[in-house]
């Protein structure tokens, strides 16, 4: 592929933007001499280059990890509060898509005030194999509580309790208190607000909401709230597998 075709397709902007960063001496591959927008360089192994000092991996497909931190919105115009994709570099927030959707997307959302794991990427059918609630991917948040847990409420949602718009009930694949104040809680559906609603259907109120794990993937000790991490083939297959 065309080394101004790679930018272009990395989300380094337009393939004239992109020729003319590789005119100005601004972009280096590792062990390549004399580049020009036509270097021809293959992209069915390990590809790296050097954009004005960055180092950058070539991704066919965009997949990572965030750790979201509060106060923060997952929507590309946020109504109130920043938006979690000011935290990621300009070439993943530009990557082409079909259509007008832009870079990479966010896997479901967390509120605003909900902190933990957040995946994103611009392969729609990711999202939507682990957006449906056919697959049953599992997530797994830890809740602090404002009133002390009772077996009573671990019991019932465990067994399903009734939400206001939903005559259906919604249960926890699995429920436990770790403490009298922190649940542990997993579920393989999204509705709105649905763990707070949740607690609120048995008499507790959420006071603290943070997104552990999602499949087989548990967010890094070593992640900082606000920092983000490429998925490698181990963490995709990690998610899968849960």
């Amino acid at each position: 592929m065309r080394l101004d075709d790679i930018l272009y397709s990395q989300g380094f902007g337009t393939r004239r933007v992109c020729a003319g960063l590789i005119q100005q001496g601004l972009v280096t591959v590792p062990g390549v001499d004399d580049i020009e927008p036509a270097t021809d360089l293959p992209t069915d192994g390990p590809l790296s280059f050097t954009v004005q000092g960055k180092s950058w991996p070539y991704q066919a497909q965009a997949y990572l990890m965030l750790h979201k931190p509060a106060g923060t919105e997952c929507s590309q115009k946020p109504s109130t509060y920043p938006s979690i994709y000011t935290l990621l570099p300009s070439p993943l927030r530009l990557r082409p898509q079909k259509g007008a959707v832009q870079g990479v997307q966010a896997v479901g959302r967390l509120d605003q005030d909900t902190t933990g794991l957040l995946l994103l990427t611009d392969d729609g059918k990711f999202i939507h194999r682990m957006s449906s609630p056919r697959h049953h991917v599992p997530k797994v948040y830890e809740v602090t509580t404002k009133h002390p847990l009772d077996d009573s409420q671990v019991s019932r949602l465990l067994a399903g309790v009734v939400l206001d718009d939903d005559p259906k009930p919604v249960k926890a694949a699995a429920c436990e208190a770790v403490t009298p104040h922190h649940l542990r809680l997993t579920l393989t559906e999204g509705k709105y607000h649905q763990v707070k609603r949740m607690l609120a259907a048995v008499g507790n109120r959420v006071e603290g909401l943070h997104r552990s794990s999602i499949g087989g993937l548990t967010l890094p000790e070593d992640l900082a709230p606000g920092q983000w991490r490429w998925l490698g083939a181990d963490d995709l297959a990690a998610i899968q597998r849960g």
